[in-house]
């Protein structure tokens, strides 16, 4: 997975001589997922032929919104006509596309959003990231709200664009496996379930982070840092740390309840769960237990968030 930032920028040959490092130190599986996220330019798009050819397969597009009012609100370079232009021609070159979009933007209405992700469907893509807006802090969100100049999105339609967005994506054939993600059956970013499913993965770029048997890496973010921590090391890792057994559980809990199919706790020794608020989630319909099986219902995603914070033993 090539990600976290611009790869798309990265010369092909980078990308092949990436791939091919990866491969040597540890085999592919046939059929290998190899994605990279691209911004939706024509600059970026006239790359697509040669990554292709590199060996990509699969690519993500942060197209955001098929509104130019909104685009220009979010801080995005293209307009709706160049990224739609990108789309069509990721769709030419690689066999598995995505692209992402954000919705409870302000004084956007719910048939607007409706309209949007209709829109949307109508492309054919496998694979959609639908993100509610959200003002987190140190963004231009939080400065514009704190200036007073950004509404927050009211939390009860907010919560209606949410249902509406599972019934549309479901009745088009690719319903949500996670919290903000919905694919055809088969189409899920393996990529994305390796870090829901709380796998093992290598981080191996600038700022990458990683886990891997009980392991939690991170890599020197300034590239120059990492330039020469490689150098002198033959690796950017700046911390390795073991994390203890209670905080691999939280994090797999965390991580495991933004799927539809849960988390198996079999996998989890002595997960870090409160019985006695599970069951009251439980009774509210707001969650599932199945033998070791443990999953948020329809009813319950919309609060995950506020259920993570009722069961999890932090």
């Amino acid at each position: 997975f090539f990600g976290g930032g611009t790869p798309s920028l990265m010369p092909p040959e980078t990308v092949a001589a990436v791939i091919e490092a990866a491969e040597q130190a540890w085999g592919f599986e046939p059929g290998v997922e190899i994605t990279l996220e691209a911004n939706p330019s024509s600059v970026e798009a006239a790359r697509f032929a040669d990554l292709a050819a590199a060996g990509v397969n699969r690519v993500s597009l942060g197209l955001q919104a098929l509104d130019d009012q909104a685009l220009k609100f979010l801080g995005r370079a293209h307009d709706v006509n160049e990224g739609l232009g990108a789309l069509d021609t990721a769709q030419r070159h690689f066999a598995r596309v995505s692209f992402d979009l954000i919705y409870a933007r302000p004084n956007q209405t719910q048939p607007q959003w409706e309209a949007e992700l209709t829109r949307a469907l109508s492309f054919g893509t496998e694979h959609l990231s639908l993100y509610q807006l959200t003002i987190e802090p140190g963004t231009r969100f939080a400065t514009l709200f704190e200036k007073g100049e950004l509404a927050e999105y009211d939390p009860d339609t907010a919560a209606d664009l949410f249902e509406a967005t599972r019934a549309i994506t479901t009745a088009a054939g690719l319903p949500p496996y996670e919290v903000s993600n919905h694919a055809r059956p088969g189409a899920e970013s393996r990529h994305n379930l390796t870090y829901w499913r709380y796998s093992d993965y290598a981080g191996i770029g600038p700022g990458a982070h990683g886990r891997r048997t009980g392991m939690a890496t991170v890599r020197h973010k300034k590239p120059e840092n990492w330039m020469a921590a490689v150098e002198r090391n033959g690796h950017g890792t700046q911390i390795e740390d073991a994390l203890p057994q209670h905080d691999r559980g939280v994090e797999a809990l965390v991580m495991g309840l933004r799927l539809a199919e849960g988390v198996d706790l079999v996998r989890i020794p002595d997960a870090p769960i409160d019985e006695k608020a599970l069951n009251r989630v439980i009774a509210l319909g707001l969650m599932t237990r199945s033998g070791a099986r443990l999953a948020v219902t329809d009813k319950g995603m919309p609060v995950l968030e506020a259920i993570l914070r009722e069961i999890v033993l932090a």
